[in-house]
């Protein structure tokens, strides 16, 4: 039987890697690393790339490995799927990478102006039935805004066709610059610039590889100009549900 989520929580409180802000805390008493996350969590002048719904935090954990000449912050609200990254890290003694347990909704309250030099969003639930859920949607892009460099990059990685396909066309419509673009990551005639594409696979990545599905990945930079609206398209849902196959709705058609 694993570890018990009440002996996780212990664990993840303890740990110095990790930072649990829940949105009263911040409402109520603010949020002290705001703005000054080099200065008082890292200790080092390098630049901060976000993982939001890090899940087990592997993907983090990865990143770090590959550049330990940046900063990573794996951020989700479930702390007993963090513990896993949050452990690793610290039994590696990684010194560029944290965690941040807290509401994404609420991710522009946490980090100052211009403070986060890029995002990866690693397989995040596709929300099909609400745009303003999904991490690429306009909605958030506002709230990225807050906290990213101006053309700072966001890196789309999923098994979800309408997930891909929402993103490049909320991309397209929006005037977004789009660096890279492929339904199909792992084919041997797509060039990848990017070292972590390939070589970073999490659990849930590698068993949908095994089952043959492909996976997409989508590189664009948010610029700070600029009105940002949802474009007025419908996309075929998907038929599947990451992690347990399970249908995610009776319509045929998304926007």
């Amino acid at each position: 039987m694993g570890k018990g989520k009440l002996a996780k929580f212990a664990d993840m409180a303890a740990n110095p890697l990790v930072v649990e802000c829940p949105f009263w805390q911040f409402q109520q008493e603010g949020f002290t690393l705001k703005g000054r996350w080099l200065e008082d969590f890292f200790h080092n002048p390098n630049p901060i790339t976000l993982e939001l719904g890090c899940g087990r935090g592997e993907y983090t954990v990865g990143l770090a490995r590959q550049f330990p000449d940046r900063n990573f912050i794996g951020v989700d609200i479930k702390g007993a799927r963090m513990w896993h990254g949050a452990q690793t890290a610290m039994n590696e003694g990684l010194t560029n990478v944290g965690f941040l347990r807290t509401n994404i909704e609420c991710i522009h309250e946490l980090f100052g102006k211009d403070e986060v030099a890029e995002i990866w969003l690693t397989f995040s639930d596709p929300q099909m039935k609400k745009a303003t859920k999904r991490l690429s949607s306009t909605y958030f892009l506002e709230r990225y805004r807050h906290f990213l460099t101006d053309g700072g990059l966001i890196h789309l990685k999923t098994d979800s066709p309408f997930l891909y396909t929402y993103t490049r066309l909320m991309a397209e419509h929006n005037g977004l610059p789009i660096e890279a673009a492929t339904d199909d990551l792992y084919n041997p005639s797509y060039e990848v610039d990017e070292p972590a594409l390939r070589t970073i696979r999490t659990y849930y990545e590698q068993m949908w590889l095994d089952r043959g599905f492909t996976i997409k990945y989508l590189r664009l930079r948010l610029p700070h100009e600029g009105t940002l609206e949802e474009p007025d398209v419908d996309i075929p849902v998907d038929g599947y549900r990451s992690y347990n196959h399970e249908v995610r709705s009776t319509r045929t058609t998304g926007r």
